[in-house]
């Protein structure tokens, strides 16, 4: 199960990602009154939990330095309610899909096959242990085909994120250092400059670094040693096992049937590049 997971996860990224690369769910949060692209992300993914503190979101986003959740939460909904957030972002998310898989694709008979197969494993797995997938979890399943799958894949994205920060965890990884990491295993060099982290201080990112080197995870050059290599491997192997439990209430031939109605979704928004 933990080549299915992986398999999924390739073939639903996609789908998810239209809410951060297109247009229309930035211009929907952007509607309400959310300033930034970062006040509607940290507001409308953090929604379904509440108005929890700022602490809250940054242990349950795990990824994010010091403080960055703070600037945006709670800020972002004192005019602006969680609720309202979570229905901009389906809208925007499930119109930027709809858009780029054109009429045809949007309204097959396929798409509805794979959204109702994608809910099944959704919200089929436990939520001990899954704070964004159980926040998630508490929201109405759409009725509208594409935004059912929208929602249902961004369960399943939750659900793995949760599963991967549970990995991190277990491995000693921060957040910082986790974004090292996947640079490093994307081929960028220096790490430093990957755009999830060149903003922070420079004496921030030189105490990760340092940090790493101490541990042998990476070299005198900011490249992999073959422990970190190895550390990075085990993380994503977990982070795969532990992603794989939605997919167990599908049958061999439902499987079968799902990969077989995403891939024409999912190539064409990879050849969009989502956007």
């Amino acid at each position: 199960m933990t080549h299915t997971a992986r398999r999924m996860f390739e073939l639903l990224e996609p789908i998810c990602l239209v809410t951060y690369f297109a247009d229309e769910c930035n211009e929907e949060l952007a509607a309400l009154g959310h300033r930034t692209y970062w006040d509607g992300y940290f507001a409308s993914r953090a929604a379904p939990l509440g108005r929890v503190p700022a602490q809250v979101v940054h242990a349950a986003f795990y990824s994010f330095a010091d403080g960055e959740a703070a600037r945006h939460i709670p800020s972002a909904w004192e005019t602006i309610p969680p609720a309202a957030s979570v229905a901009a972002r389906e809208r925007g998310s499930a119109a930027s899909v709809r858009r780029i898989l054109g009429d045809e694709l949007a309204g097959s008979p396929g798409l509805v096959r794979a959204a109702d197969l994608t809910t099944k494993a959704a919200t089929s797995a436990p939520t001990e242990g899954r704070v964004m997938y159980a926040g998630m979890r508490a929201l109405p399943v759409p009725s509208d085909p594409v935004a059912r799958l929208w929602h249902s894949a961004t369960m399943l994205r939750e659900h793995r994120c949760d599963g991967h920060v549970a990995a991190l965890v277990g491995a000693r990884i921060g957040g910082t250092e986790a974004h090292v990491l996947d640079a490093l295993a994307r081929g960028i060099h220096p790490p430093e400059s990957f755009g999830r982290i060149h903003h922070l201080p420079k004496e921030r990112l030189a105490a990760v670094m340092d940090g790493l080197r101490e541990r042998g995870l990476v070299d005198t050059d900011g490249r992999f040693t073959d422990a970190g290599r190895e550390t990075k491997q085990r993380i994503e192997a977990l982070t795969d096992e532990l992603a794989a439990p939605p997919y167990d209430v599908l049958s061999p031939a439902e499987l079968d049937e799902l990969v077989a109605e995403l891939e024409p979704i999912t190539a064409t928004l990879v050849a969009a590049g989502s956007q």
